[in-house]
């Protein structure tokens, strides 16, 4: 145990440090002299810095073992991650339009690093801090060539490239879990407490209460629109997962598994369409579906698939995230084409 102590001291603390002094030299040849646009984000700054620090730091929680490393860990994440994702913002985009508010930047750097938390959640227990900060760098630097070619040859609107977050923060993850030895059930690693369950409900009733926010946050029309439409797609995705939980468990008592997760699933399924959606019941069917999908697909395909192919999901991000995301993406193709 000593010597992964040392080891932990000999890496972790230089490479953070190397990679800060990086951040400073690019922030300063490259980013000095920028004009501070006067903006009215400051409300969205807060919803969204609330969100992805409070919420996904204790919505990871919920392993007894992991309960203060994923807080911490989460912390970490998001304060390297906006700094990287600014920068890569400054190099992919703002070279070739005109300059952004310092605000709006932070704002944006801040969801992109939502993506991030989201692998973080498909990965928790199972990385080291090096792992962690590696795959924070590499990820933001893709997910932001993945917006830049959307942008750039897909015509797809800004707004919309950053609400896939949920989609390629889930898969992103998923598809890093598999490098990784899967936690057993019966693990103690594996293993929680009403204490860290209870961090972790904390957690989602954050998320859930600051989630129109964080769709809307960088919506220049229809924000008050947005809002309207995650909301009611939000309250469908809570009161059907708590019918939904009673009728999928043995006892026919909550799982607070469920609540935990499917609760948000509507926010997901709806921010990709939100800016086309002009009714509210469009967004309570794409509330109902998402967290049908979330509750069920985690109760029946989880246990249909076979052992060669089952998802190494630690906190089932595939459920909460992946699929309810795919939803939205279709459903704001329909509604753009319709």
């Amino acid at each position: 145990m000593a010597s992964k102590y040392r080891n932990f001291r000999n890496s972790v603390p230089w490479l953070l440090l190397f990679l800060e002094a990086v951040f400073i030299i690019l922030f300063y040849f490259f980013f000095s002299g920028v004009d501070v646009i006067t903006s009215d984000f400051h409300t969205a700054f807060q919803d969204v810095s609330h969100m992805v620090i409070f919420g996904f730091g204790f919505f990871l929680s919920f392993l007894k073992r992991y309960g203060l490393s994923s807080i911490g860990f989460n912390l970490l994440i998001v304060v390297l991650g906006v700094q990287w994702s600014v920068l890569i913002e400054g190099f992919l985009f703002l070279s070739h339009s005109a300059k952004e508010d310092y605000l709006r930047s932070i704002i944006k750097a801040a969801v992109s690093v939502t993506a991030v938390v989201i692998s973080f959640a498909a990965i928790l227990g199972k990385a080291n801090p090096v792992q962690l900060v590696v795959m924070t760098i590499m990820e933001i630097a893709a997910f932001h060539v993945s917006r830049w070619i959307n942008n750039m040859y897909l015509q797809i609107a800004d707004s919309a490239t950053m609400m896939h977050v949920h989609l390629f923060g889930a898969y992103f993850g998923l598809a890093a879990s598999c490098s990784f030895p899967a936690l057993q059930p019966s693990s103690e690693k594996n293993a929680d407490t009403p204490t860290s369950s209870l961090l972790s409900v904390l957690g989602t009733l954050f998320l859930w209460v600051f989630w129109p926010s964080f769709n809307s946050a960088l919506a220049v029309e229809k924000k008050n629109g947005i809002i309207y439409s995650t909301y009611f797609a939000l309250a469908v995705s809570a009161v059907t997962a708590f019918a939904l939980s009673v009728l999928t468990t043995k006892d026919g008592k909550l799982s607070m598994a469920h609540i935990h997760r499917a609760t948000l699933a509507g926010g997901v399924a709806v921010g990709y369409a939100a800016d086309s959606i002009q009714y509210p019941w469009i967004a309570m069917i794409l509330g109902l579906l998402a967290t049908v999908i979330a509750i069920l697909g985690s109760h029946f395909l989880q246990r249909s698939l076979p052992p060669a192919i089952k998802i190494r999901d630690v906190s089932g991000v595939h459920f909460t995230f992946g699929l309810p995301a795919v939803l939205g993406a279709l459903a704001h193709l329909i509604l753009y084409i319709i």
